[in-house]
């Protein structure tokens, strides 16, 4: 982690407000189980970044590159993920509740057992990532998933549609069509389309 990043994370520990870490880099550093509630990370490099545990309520994490960080069992309900990059992320057991993530490249990631209730899910690409076990309630839908997306397991509602991409061609699925694709792979999913 460079020098300012590590001194601002200081003043942060003896503070009492939300942590101010805008376009820093934070490579590698390992924030496990803090309580970053209300802070910003708009712009940060945080690759390979620890957050096992941690709580994230309301931060904006906008713009950073989250990639191959490992965010398993963190509470990030109401955070904004708008155009982050989480490709190669481990976000198991996370609890998502109300998190915005329109934008984000999630390609490979790991969401195992996440919980996604009420969250903005627009143009996130899901290829290759694993849902294993997730929790979609009422969120919307429209991402992009391949052949290499684990849906083994994802169970709930969301309001569709889904693109599809594969062999050179991208087709859209909803309803029934989205709903067999997913069952066809071992989830349980209702697809309410979007009026």
């Amino acid at each position: 982690m460079d020098p300012v990043a590590a001194e601002r994370l200081r003043e942060w520990l003896q503070s009492q407000g939300g942590l101010d870490a805008v376009g820093l880099d934070l490579r590698g550093a390992d924030l496990s189980r803090g309580d970053f509630s209300e802070s910003w990370f708009t712009e940060a490099n945080m690759t390979g970044v620890r957050l096992i545990g941690a709580k994230l309520y309301r931060s904006d994490v906008e713009w950073a590159d989250l990639s191959q960080a490992d965010l398993t069992g963190a509470s990030l309900v109401r955070v904004n993920f708008d155009d982050a990059v989480l490709r190669g992320a481990i976000l198991d057991r996370t609890d998502m509740v109300k998190a915005s993530l329109c934008g984000v490249d999630a390609s490979g990631a790991s969401f195992r057992d996440a919980q996604f209730w009420g969250a903005s899910l627009l143009d996130v690409n899901f290829s290759g990532a694993d849902l294993s076990g997730a929790t979609l309630e009422r969120n919307s839908f429209k991402v992009t998933l391949d052949e290499n997306t684990v849906v083994q397991g994802l169970r709930g509602t969301v309001f569709g549609p889904a693109q599809l991409v594969g062999e050179g061609a991208t087709r859209t699925l909803g309803g029934d069509a989205l709903e067999s694709w997913i069952r066809e792979r071992g989830g349980d999913v209702r697809v309410t389309p979007i009026d």
